[in-house]
């Protein structure tokens, strides 16, 4: 039993070393300046494009190409990358333009006003963006945003753990085990998620291009593996923008509470998206539906619908969210506490969010689950 935890626990340090240096191992070990863009959005008036731009050291030509000294290498070049302060960042989307300048950690976060429309027979839109750093050749890289067609009816906002995905918050070591170690086509989606989300984001007419925000409570260094789910699932690839900035540095070595960080955006997208009503996605498992309320009190007419999964069976817990139930009564939203993906696709069928056809991919989708 001993050797056998021990086996375990040196799988669980290669994984995760593995997976910490893969963002790092595709530059082939060069060093340099490295700019990393994250996929931006925004709407018909404004464009929103997020990235980091950092210093990462060479590689020395001892150090092998594979194995696990090179893991170990390029997660120290990792660890010890200097994000470059006050570099200048220019963004190009169609005739439109803004520059900036990165923050004391790299990041840089740039509005560009969209005075020139872009077109509307597309959603997707392509970013340009040049950096020039002091003594160095501009360097320029893409990066698509999302822009919903003007016709959009909803938007829908979703969190990731314990919704989208089993991440299992409520036990740690576990959490940390799919989250770090577990091959992103073994992080297992919750049963019907990936037709439930396309329907959503079809509409009732199965043509709508609806934007879909999605919000974790993990830090940046995972964008990478949930983009990789989110295409293995065939899960609505959004703007998966919003994950906590955890802050692991000297200066900021404690992360954000999550329900700030996530009350925040949300105010954040209903300006942004002025006018759009929005469904809001969660679990039981945290503190969504108690954010989720708080929207709907600061923002009534705004929220259409508030889907929580119900994920363990505590009965105090589902009373507490029965008691938002009630308090949201008298609103024109209903919170649906849901314990599989057909309840969700049942609701949003008969209230006009999703198609026929959504809600009955949702109920196969489940139904070859529990066959399997």
């Amino acid at each position: 039993m001993i050797v056998r935890s021990l086996r375990m626990l040196w799988h669980f340090i290669k994984r995760l070393l593995h997976l910490l240096a893969s963002p790092v191992r595709r530059n082939r070990g060069r060093g340099g300046i490295m700019v990393h863009p994250y996929r931006g959005y925004g709407s018909q008036q404004e464009a929103f494009v997020m990235g980091r731009v950092f210093r990462q050291t060479m590689l020395g030509r001892a150090i092998p190409r594979h194995g696990l000294l090179r893991d170990i290498a390029d997660v120290a070049r990792r660890i010890f990358r200097c994000g470059l302060a006050d570099t200048w960042v220019g963004v190009y989307i169609g005739e439109n333009q803004h520059q900036t300048v990165t923050d004391r950690d790299g990041y840089f976060d740039v509005r560009v006003p969209l005075e020139h429309p872009l077109p509307i027979d597309v959603s997707w839109h392509r970013a340009d963006i040049w950096v020039r750093a002091e003594g160095q050749t501009p360097i320029r890289t893409q990066v698509e945003v999302f822009v919903p067609p003007p016709e959009a009816d909803l938007l829908i906002i979703s969190d990731i753990d314990d919704t989208v995905m089993f991440t299992g918050v409520a036990e740690k070591l576990k959490m940390l085990y799919r989250l770090f170690v577990k091959k992103p086509h073994r992080r297992t989606a919750f049963p019907g998620v990936a037709s439930l989300y396309q329907a959503l984001h079809r509409g009732e007419s199965g043509k709508a291009e609806r934007p879909i925000l999605y919000v974790s409570r993990g830090p940046w260094a995972i964008y990478e593996l949930l983009e990789a789910f989110f295409q293995l699932n065939r899960i609505p690839v959004g703007p998966i923008l919003f994950l906590r900035e955890w802050g692991i540095s000297w200066r900021h070595p404690l992360p954000r509470r999550a329900e700030d960080h996530k009350r925040d955006l949300i105010d954040r997208m209903l300006a942004l998206f002025d006018g759009l009503p929005c469904v809001l996605i969660g679990d039981s498992g945290q503190h969504d539906p108690e954010v989720y309320t708080g929207i709907v009190k600061a923002y009534p007419h705004r929220i259409a619908a508030i889907y929580i999964r119900q994920v363990g069976s505590d009965p105090q817990r589902e009373e507490s969210i029965r008691k938002l139930q009630r308090e949201l009564a008298h609103t024109s939203c209903d919170l649906i506490l849901a314990a599989d993906s057909i309840k969700i696709a049942e609701h949003a069928f008969e209230n006009g969010y999703i198609s026929v056809r959504g809600l009955q991919a949702v109920k196969r989708d489940v139904a070859e689950i529990h066959i399997a």
